[in-house]
């Protein structure tokens, strides 16, 4: 009997905190890491007689991100209440968009390997929303702590259709949705801190079969590493009740790193055990088309898009590209330096390799270079003439360049990097290499023609690195023939 094949389904719902001063209902501030419970007010903390207040800036990083990834925008949202009881959330419910939220549809192109399919994940909606406390779980101790800073925060909550297919997808859904927030520069994005996390959403059925398998969620991933283990055991975990002959539950989980799995946490809740009903206190947000155009004047080109750019355009290999379309400021410094350079594919690895950690070290951006385009355009020159080996070149003149900028030509001739190709200069050092290795000679003219770099080795000491590579490699072999 053959064994049954099953096809997994993931939907994800990423929350993003988003980089506003203040907070999205009172004037409390937005910031991580303070001492805790400093961020707070009569507001944010729920007190009757007060009231919310819209913040205008999350309601423009949401459009913004809505718009980045094609979604329909809401022109007339409203915002609900999401009851629910956690010691960490001081008002008892959340200000959140149910009914009615402030973009539909969408979707985010994945970036995965280079000989995969172009895919993108459609998206249901997204919707704004704030953000609850934290509740600190100290291990020893009898109690939990609660820290109210992150209550109230900005959230955008990004819902996609149930349309990945593995942790792989995963992965590049969360690391591409990274990627934009931080390019629109509407979020840092960063996991570790929980400014991007998400909940996971996991069913498995037989191929072929119509109907989705029953899902399990599980809550709050703000890794990518935790998410792709939580997915891999999720679906074999399932595959493995399907398998026995039993029933997956309809549950919340979650995931614990140290061992590798997954744990129930409660029966997974529906919509109405959170009785949702409209904000009393908020009036619907009324968007404008002179507004949606202002916003949309903003975005430019997005991640994916100057991906392709520097493929198609420039010819850069997929990964070169991928690393030089992480960050808006440094594609749009390259492209800049792209305009003069000579060898853009070589521009490229210098920037990778040399210029990039060169900046970090000196915790500076690219922008931030002491040697601008022409500049760099002059070194490269040096490279493509001949004139200064390429490893010389990157090691020692751009170093030097790069903590006292000049003439690249002037400072190549004060470090003796400047290659000679004059005949009679390396006819001089050739025929003194060969004259003090006659058994050398002897063994290479028997057939061992791998001792070419041996000779070119010797003249390259003798001439201090000055020969010119193929001009000395092609007397080499004539006069070794």
């Amino acid at each position: 009997m053959a064994k049954t094949t099953y096809e997994t389904t993931i939907g994800l719902e990423a929350h993003v905190q988003l980089a506003t001063e203040s907070k999205a209902f009172c004037a409390d501030r937005n910031l991580f890491g303070q001492e805790p419970n400093r961020n707070i007010s009569e507001v944010s903390l729920g007190y009757p007689g007060t009231l919310p207040v819209l913040n205008e800036q999350q309601v423009r990083y949401a459009v913004k991100l809505g718009m980045a990834l094609g979604c329909q925008i809401n022109q007339h949202s409203t915002f609900d209440r999401k009851n629910y009881f956690y010691a960490d959330l001081p008002k008892g419910y959340q200000i959140t968009q149910d009914e009615n939220p402030i973009c539909w549809g969408g979707a985010l192109p994945l970036r995965l390997a280079p000989a995969a399919a172009p895919r993108s994940v459609q998206l249901h909606h997204i919707h704004m929303e704030e953000d609850a406390g934290k509740s600190i779980h100290a291990t020893g101790e009898p109690f939990t702590k609660v820290d109210l800073n992150r209550a109230g925060t900005p959230l955008v909550e990004i819902v996609t259709e149930p349309d990945l297919q593995s942790a792989e997808e995963v992965d590049a859904f969360m690391t591409g949705m990274r990627r934009l927030v931080r390019w629109l520069d509407i979020s840092d994005g960063n996991m570790q801190e929980g400014s991007l996390r998400c909940d996971v959403n996991i069913s498995v059925r037989p191929e072929g079969q119509e109907a989705f398998g029953t899902r399990c969620e599980i809550k709050n991933m703000n890794s990518m590493k935790f998410a792709r283990g939580a997915v891999e055991y999720e679906v074999e975990r399932q595959i493995g009740l399907l398998e026995k002959g039993e029933k997956v539950i309809q549950q919340t989980r979650q995931y614990d790193p140290a061992t590798g799995t997954t744990s129930a946490l409660r029966s997974k809740e529906n919509a109405h055990d959170y009785r949702y009903f409209p904000d009393p206190d908020l009036p619907p947000v009324v968007l404008d088309d002179n507004y949606l155009r202002d916003v949309r004047a903003e975005i430019g080109t997005l991640p994916w898009e100057a991906y392709g750019h520097l493929q198609e355009v420039f010819r850069l290999p997929a990964s070169d590209a991928s690393l030089l379309s992480e960050d808006r400021v440094e594609y749009e410094t390259f492209l800049t330096y792209a305009a003069e350079s000579g060898d853009v594919p070589g521009l490229a690895k210098i920037w990778l390799n040399r210029l990039n950690p060169w900046a970090a070290e000196h915790r500076i951006s690219t922008a931030e270079l002491p040697l601008g385009p022409e500049a760099m355009a002059n070194f490269q020159e040096l490279i493509l003439a001949g004139d200064v080996a390429a490893a010389a070149a990157t090691g020692k003149l751009l170093p030097s360049l790069l903590e006292a900028p000049g003439d690249a030509f002037q400072r190549a001739e004060e470090l003796g990097l400047i290659q000679n190709s004059d005949v009679d200069f390396l006819t001089g050092i050739v025929d003194a290499v060969i004259a003090a290795n006659p058994g050398k000679v002897t063994a290479y003219q028997k057939g061992k023609k791998g001792l070419i770099g041996f000779f070119m080795g010797e003249v390259m000491k003798r001439s201090k690195g000055a020969a010119e590579p193929k001009e000395t490699k092609a007397l080499l072999e004539a006069k070794l023939a």
